[in-house]
Formats: structure tokens, C-alpha cells, sequence
């Protein structure tokens, strides 16, 4: 049995990983790197993550980055816990691949954007990039709107580690006060998610990290 540890920050999108730790039951320990002090810019933390950015999942010796990878991982590692619906081998497994890029890197950079515009321009651009930002965060939640449609789940009756990314990336808007007005399937799916039992406990660890 591999030894996993995550290193994670309360709120960041490290709680994609954590959720499917927490979904599949996982034996793990959580090291907690708090980015607002900089700890992720350490030489300590280069030696785990030479990126410097979190999550970072080590298994045994081995340390893997990027939330799409790290999924497709622990999805392998724990079939029992259907984190991913399985696929036959070709377009199906590249479509699914796909989804999870779309959250990583389309909507990920647009949250940043939104929520944290002075890491990418000085303040008289703030304003500007912050609208821009919303205005393609609208066009790219339309469509997980259409997608999620009156379905309970991304993929309809299973759930999946693509509910827990889009999880964090309204949880994330909704502290930058994001409304989620215009889009009432995905205000639903997050109702929905904030009473799952691996969220509720994802929330708590984070919560107790806190404090």
C-alpha cells in the first residue's frame, strides 16, 4: 500500500484532491502549506514541488502535481470509489481527460483573474482585468450550466471528481462575491455538494487548519 500525502492550502484548489481523498475513504496524511506567508516559495517546499504550487500529492517517494493528473491517479488508485465514470479506451477517456483541462485550464486562470487581479497588473488595472475576467467566466459557466442541465451530477447520475472541481470553483467565486443568479444549476450542484459527506469533512479539515 502506497503512503500518500497532500499538501494542501485551506480554500485553494487543492480541495479538488482533498475531497477525492476524502471520497475514496484514503489512508493519507495532509501537510498544509500556507501560501499567504509564502511557504510555497521555501527551499523546503522546492524539494517537494520545485513548481511551488499546490496541490502536490507524494505516493511513497514520488510526488505528483497538477489536479487533473492527481485525479486520473486516484482514480486508478481507488476504483472501488467510481472517482471518474469508467470509459472505453479512445474518445470517451480523451473527453473526460478534457473535462477536467477545461476546470484546470480555462476556468482555474479566470478565477485568479477575478478573485486576485493585482497578482497580474498594478492597480490602475485592477478594475479592467477583474471585469474581463467575469464577463469570460460568464461565457464558460453557461456552459457547465447547459451541461449540468436539471441532472443532479456533471455526468449526470454519478458523481464525480469533475463535481468536486466545479465545486471549488464556485466556492472559491462565491468568497469574491460571484453571483451565481443567472446560473441556478450550478447554485443547485453546489447546495448539493455542501451536503456530501466527503465535502462536509474536506471543509472541516480545512477548517480545523485554520484555527
Amino acid at each position: 500500500m502506497s503512503e500518500l500525502t497532500l499538501f494542501a492550502m485551506p480554500g485553494s484548489c487543492s480541495r479538488v484532491s482533498l475531497i477525492l481523498l476524502e471520497e475514496a475513504n484514503a489512508d493519507y496524511q495532509i501537510h498544509w502549506v500556507n501560501l499567504m506567508k509564502g511557504e510555497h516559495k521555501t527551499d523546503a517546499f522546492k524539494l517537494v514541488n520545485p513548481k511551488s504550487k499546490v496541490p502536490a500529492l507524494r505516493i511513497d517517494g514520488h510526488v505528483l502535481t497538477e489536479n487533473p493528473m492527481i485525479i486520473k491517479f486516484l482514480s486508478e488508485r481507488f476504483p472501488e470509489a467510481n472517482l471518474l465514470p469508467k470509459t472505453n479506451p479512445g474518445l470517451e477517456e480523451y473527453q473526460q481527460k478534457s473535462d477536467l483541462c477545461f476546470c484546470s485550464s480555462t476556468i482555474h486562470p479566470l478565477v485568479t483573474r477575478f478573485c486576485i487581479p493585482a497578482f497580474f497588473v498594478d492597480e490602475v488595472g485592477l478594475a479592467s482585468v477583474k471585469e474581463k475576467a467575469h464577463k469570460a467566466l460568464l461565457e464558460a459557466l453557461v456552459w457547465v450550466e447547459g451541461k449540468l442541465g436539471d441532472g443532479q451530477w456533471w455526468y449526470g447520475e454519478q458523481w464525480s471528481a469533475m463535481d468536486a472541481y466545479i465545486f471549488w470553483i464556485i466556492s472559491r467565486l462565491q468568497r469574491c462575491d460571484f453571483s451565481l443568479a443567472s446560473l441556478p444549476n450550478i447554485a443547485r450542484h453546489t447546495d448539493t455538494m455542501l451536503r456530501r459527506k466527503s465535502v462536509l469533512s474536506s471543509l472541516a479539515k480545512e477548517q480545523h487548519a485554520i484555527k
